[in-house]
């Protein structure tokens, strides 16, 4: 496949998702004829104070417009993700929506894994190839402890998330490590979008977030995610030493 086909093939997907999510949202009534993906903190207000009034009425068709706006933005690796967890925040709660965004974050990574399956090799050895080896030669260095690896640059990133999901399907990550370090990985980043949600009102920007509490929650988290990561690697170095 070259990186012109593999271009059409991406934006064929790319318009069919489009217009399913279109005709989704379309099954709405006239009052959230005018929510669309928030860009900005008082987007996010707006919609989650439209979202709200829909909600009471409405439910489930709330919570599967926003699922299917929320795998479309992670498959196709369009930014905002993170407005969308505030959302959720505010929409559903602080646990309900920690579990819900957690799990949609680790299916819509995969659903871009997938893509990339199809449609990746050709587009990332033009226009990727250095990132794309240098993420191959860190993989097979890590080999023996590849989840715990993956698990360490979700919590403490130093790639792009887009470009993990890009490129693991092409280096040979299983698909079953890379939902699950998704899934672990991005927790203490989840649960701070979440938790603005809940508080929405009260901040006009991420960084009223930033309390001395919701810092310390975020590092204990971290920790206890990465902790058996850190463990693998020590324990690795041991034996080779």
């Amino acid at each position: 496949m070259t990186p012109f086909s593999a271009f059409i093939g991406l934006a064929l997907s790319f318009l069919a998702a489009s217009l399913a999510l279109y005709l989704l949202s379309c099954v709405t009534e006239a009052e959230t004829a005018n929510v669309s993906f928030p860009s900005t903190w008082n987007d996010v207000k707006l919609v989650a104070q439209t979202l709200s009034t829909y909600k009471e009425k409405h439910p489930w068709r709330v919570l599967l417009l926003f699922c299917s706006a929320y795998l479309y933005k992670q498959t196709f690796a369009i930014p905002g993700s993170a407005l969308l967890n505030v959302l959720a925040g505010a929409l559903f709660g602080l646990q309900k929506a920690f579990g819900l965004v957690c799990f949609l974050t680790a299916c819509g990574a995969s659903l871009c894994y997938c893509l990339s399956t199809l449609f990746g090799y050709p587009i990332t050895q033009y226009y990727f190839k250095e990132r794309m080896d240098l993420f191959q030669a860190k993989v097979a260095a890590n080999s023996n402890g590849l989840f715990f690896f993956l698990l360490s640059l979700r919590i403490f990133p130093m790639t792009p998330n887009w470009l993990i999901n890009v490129a693991s399907p092409l280096v040979g990550v299983p698909i079953h490590l890379f939902y699950f370090s998704v899934l672990f990985g991005l927790m203490p980043y989840n649960l701070l979008c979440c938790h603005a949600g809940v508080v929405l009102s009260q901040l006009s920007s991420f960084g009223d977030l930033f309390t001395w509490n919701v810092l310390l929650q975020l590092v204990a988290l971290a920790l206890g995610v990465s902790l058996p990561a850190l463990w693998m690697r020590f324990a690795q170095k041991r034996k080779v030493n």
